[in-house]
């Protein structure tokens, strides 16, 4: 198996997990609270540290998605909007390995 192959695998494979975590911790949160937003965002602000986290993935988030927008468009790269539903809809630490999966497999294609 190539290098390329093996880190596209590897990249897959923590999008995968990354994808399946958020929602392991969310799903129990979920059906304590319901759907309600201002008791997530008060929860999620509640502590110091907790603001510290929160602020530091929406803005990585943030910085991640200019990236995407940047080298995606640099390599003639399709699906772009898929990284912004990932990064908003399950979250980072889906979106990144993703992004770098099908970057990887862009890259093997391109050569």
């Amino acid at each position: 198996m190539t290098a390329p192959r093996r880190m596209f695998g590897l990249y897959a494979m923590l999008a995968l997990a990354g994808a399946i975590l958020p929602y392991v911790l969310f799903i129990p949160w979920l059906a304590e609270h319901g759907v309600d937003g201002r008791v997530f965002l008060a929860q999620l602000f509640a502590t110091g540290p907790a603001t510290i986290f929160a602020a530091d993935v929406l803005f990585a988030a943030i910085v991640f998605l200019i990236f995407v927008w940047s080298e995606g468009r640099r390599l003639g790269m399709r699906h772009l909007w898929i990284q912004p539903v990932a990064t908003y809809g399950i979250g980072l630490c889906c979106a990144l390995p993703l992004f770098l999966a099908l970057r990887e497999r862009h890259l093997a294609r391109a050569a």
